[in-house]
């Protein structure tokens, strides 16, 4: 995700997710708003891009033919008459 300039903005947080960030910000000698923007800048880079059409046709074809086995019932299995035992 390239950096860019900043924007303010206005947001309305959680009082208690605030709290915490000033807290921990305090501890790490860092600002909170500096702290709230790496956080949401490391969810951005670790949440999986959107999923295409081309990717979901993909998975479907690899997945299908086990599932619809799996909803088909197994051959009855019979028993062969054998012979008398020895």
């Amino acid at each position: 995700m390239p950096r860019k300039g900043k924007t303010r903005i206005s947001i309305f947080i959680d009082g208690s997710v605030l709290d915490e960030f000033r807290t921990r910000a305090q501890k790490t000698g860092t600002g909170y708003q500096t702290m709230m923007n790496e956080a949401l800048r490391r969810f951005l880079s670790e949440s999986e891009q959107p999923l295409t059409e081309k990717t979901l046709r993909q998975v479907l074809r690899q997945e299908m033919p086990e599932y619809l086995r799996s909803l088909t019932p197994a051959p009855a299995r019979t028993r062969v008459k054998k012979g008398p035992r020895r």
